[in-house]
């Protein structure tokens, strides 16, 4: 991989990643239009894809370091705000963990690939611009922008939120979109859906990153074969994963804003903008939606 790749690659990770668009579907898009996505090496790449998220842990790790402190003061015990939200972020983390696991060998064989991403940027679409229209449509409280704040989430509004996230497994989905719309309909607010999302997205980014890394060298070292670094270079890893640090600390501190002003609504229409233009690029053969 060359390191104006990697750059690209990285861009579209810091950017997309905390986005409900979908950071995984466009990193797939990415690769294929720049034809990384080779059998001798998707099986690197689609690690790449993983670990790069290392990249936007570090952004969301700088941009809310006041709240991770709180937690930490929470497990002391001298924070009891801090504590719940910490066992909230565990109980919306524990269901698309245990799923992905059980269920990560098929996602990868069946559905990595721009077919399903396709599919459902133009459905997740539809269904985030109808989430909006029926967020707009409820009657708002006083005092502004309606809702809870992350700090009056509840155990059964963390558990819902990480049953919606089990359906970003599906590659294109959005981890963002499904957390996001999680908090709106167990009423926070926007931006603090958005935050909930952002801190929920530290363990679970994490914890795929290191599985990825321990799998991708405990499998090429068994096999024999080269490893993701071996394939596609140090170098262009890391610069990808710096890049992506850098573009998430900026499109995290512009999400929550424009959210409590704009909502969802341009996001959906995004979605299915891209999901529309792919079809058009796949029927001029200039993609392959099918693989």
């Amino acid at each position: 991989m060359e390191i104006w790749q990697a750059v690209v690659l990285g861009l579209v990770e810091g950017i997309t990643e905390y986005l409900p668009i979908s950071s995984t579907g466009h990193l797939i898009i990415a690769g294929d239009l720049m034809k990384l996505d080779r059998p001798e090496t998707k099986s690197a790449l689609d690690a790449f894809c993983v670990i790069i998220q290392g990249g936007a842990i570090l952004a969301v790790l700088a941009l809310y370091f006041p709240r991770f402190l709180q937690m930490l003061k929470g497990l002391l015990g001298r924070d009891a705000a801090g504590f719940r939200i910490f066992v909230n972020i565990v109980v919306a983390f524990l269901p698309a963990a245990v799923v992905g696991i059980a269920l990560k060998k098929v996602i990868e064989a069946k559905l990595f690939h721009l077919g399903p991403v396709v599919f459902s940027l133009i459905v997740g679409g539809i269904y985030m611009i109808g989430v909006e229209l029926w967020r707009r449509s409820r009657r708002p409280m006083r005092g502004g922008i309606e809702g809870k704040s992350v700090e009056d989430m509840t155990v059964g509004d963390a558990l819902a939120v990480g049953l919606l996230q089990i359906f970003s497994l599906w590659p294109g989905t959005s981890r963002s979109m499904m957390t996001i719309t999680g908090g709106y309909f167990r009423g926070l607010k926007p931006g603090a859906a958005a935050e909930f999302s952002f801190l929920l997205g530290m363990p679970t980014l994490l914890a795929a990153t290191l599985f990825t890394l321990y799998k991708d060298y405990a499998e090429h070292k068994t096999a024999g074969g080269p490893n993701m670094f071996e394939t596609l270079g140090s170098k262009p890893i890391l610069v990808g994963i710096a890049v992506a640090a850098v573009s998430a600390f900026v499109a995290v501190r512009w999400l929550v804003g424009f959210l409590n002003r704009h909502g969802l609504m341009a996001f959906g229409w995004y979605r299915i903008v891209v999901g529309v233009a792919l079809l058009v690029l796949a029927l001029a053969n200039l993609v392959t939606v099918a693989k």
